[in-house]
């Protein structure tokens, strides 16, 4: 997106509080404007169809209807809104499900305010914001449940691409932005974009989180 157009948010979750919290300090954001809010996945879904928001910050464990099923939902409309989870990691196996969602990003609940605001502007973007802690959480539980032959199966995976297309790809892994990308590698951005959308193809992956998941089990990461 452009500098200038407002980023519509909604924020969905059971405790009071932390909506109350996220507003108020998204409130003061320039270029980001609070629209709606949801208590559970299933009154969340109903916001966003009517106020069709650019970006949801998504808790997981809700009544009604919990997260994960409500990103489902979303990530399957024609043009969905990009989904931040939102989560305390009391429940690895959770996170796994919301990368199926479709979910682009993963933060704590206590991440400091400025990184929930770049993750915003981020996924917005195209991108995927992936706290350390949620990477090495979400890559040890796909681990966790995976055969042993998945090391194996991702470098081969992975052996498909260009070496230039690897650098990306390990750089995806590491949560660096586009921009971050083009100045590690001495590329533009618009260089980085093509790269990153070429990966989605060989790679035959929908997220940025899912080429993170196939560089750390291949021990790249």
């Amino acid at each position: 997106m452009d500098d200038v157009t407002p980023l519509d948010v909604v924020v969905v979750d059971d405790d009071p509080l932390v909506r109350s919290a996220l507003s108020l300090m998204l409130g003061g954001r320039s270029r980001i404007r609070v629209v709606g809010e949801a208590a559970d996945g299933q009154a969340g879904v109903a916001l966003v169809e009517r106020l069709r928001p650019h970006v949801v910050l998504m808790d997981i464990r809700m009544p009604v209807l919990n997260g994960l099923e409500a990103t489902a939902l979303l990530h399957a409309r024609p043009d969905p809104p990009r989904v931040i989870v939102l989560t305390t990691f009391d429940a690895d196996e959770h996170v796994v499900g919301a990368v199926a969602a479709g979910a682009d990003g993963f933060l704590l609940k206590d991440t400091p305010p400025a990184q929930i605001v770049e993750a915003i502007h981020r996924v917005a973007d195209g991108e995927a914001m992936l706290s350390p802690s949620a990477t090495r959480a979400l890559v040890t539980q796909v681990r966790a449940q995976a055969p042993d032959d998945r090391a194996g199966a991702a470098r081969q995976r992975l052996a498909s691409l260009t070496a230039r297309e690897q650098d990306v790809a390990l750089a995806v892994g590491a949560g660096l932005s586009n921009a971050e990308i083009a100045r590690a590698l001495h590329l533009s951005v618009a260089t980085v974009k093509a790269h990153v959308s070429r990966l989605f193809e060989k790679l035959e992956v929908t997220n940025r989180v899912q080429i993170a998941i196939l560089v750390h089990d291949a021990g790249l990461a």
